[in-house]
């Protein structure tokens, strides 16, 4: 993989569309938006905007991609 560029320049015409394609392939694949933006130095709303300006398809917030597992027999008020 090629490294990325720390310094960020405004992104416009077909690099624009190509990198949010990227994007997008990456967050659909299970990347968080936090991960994208630590990875590519980028702000979360720059990720964001970027995500959207490629018709993606948000997940809620606080999505989890594994399960988290059963409950504890505490929280279900079994024994």
């Amino acid at each position: 993989m090629n490294k990325i560029p720390r310094r960020n320049p405004y992104l416009k015409g077909e690099a624009r569309r190509r990198y949010a394609a990227d994007l997008k392939r990456r967050y659909d694949a299970g990347a968080t938006v936090r991960a994208l933006a630590a990875e590519t130095g980028r702000s979360t709303g720059g990720i964001t905007e970027l995500l959207h300006f490629a018709k993606t398809e948000m997940r809620p917030r606080g999505f989890q991609t594994k399960p988290a597992g059963p409950l504890p027999a505490e929280v279900t008020g079994g024994a």
